[in-house]
């Protein structure tokens, strides 16, 4: 059972940046991705990347803001956001799934990290 451990998250101001991480805790073959969830919406694909890091994927939401990237030596995803939005505030889920392909949906991923927090105050 792979487990995962996210960390990163705090509160920071509009225009911040930030870098989530995720650990497994063991080696992952397939895609890995972030998801993110505000109090009373639905969770919402952040962005994924591929076990090679050679196919990421993105959503319209964070283009050009975020950038997803692996380190599969350290087990490890990161989530770079910059120029960070009052929108952006949410529990960040990292997720792995053994199959190839990004996916935007949650359900097509067996493994989740218990969420870290990212508050943006104007």
């Amino acid at each position: 059972q792979v487990q995962l451990v996210e960390s990163g998250g705090g509160l920071v101001q509009a225009g911040d940046s930030l870098r989530l991480s995720c650990t497994a805790s063991e080696r992952t073959f397939g895609t890995m991705a972030w998801f993110r969830q505000a109090p009373g919406e639905e969770r919402e694909f952040v962005a994924g990347i591929s076990w090679s890091g050679s196919t990421t994927v993105l959503a319209d939401s964070v283009k050009g803001r975020f950038t997803i990237s692996r380190d599969n030596a350290e087990n490890t995803v990161y989530l770079l956001m910059t120029e960070l939005k009052l929108e952006d505030t949410a529990a960040y889920y990292c997720a792995a799934r053994t199959g190839s392909g990004v996916r935007a949906n949650h359900w097509d991923y067996n493994y989740w990290g218990p969420g870290t927090q990212v508050t943006v105050s104007s």
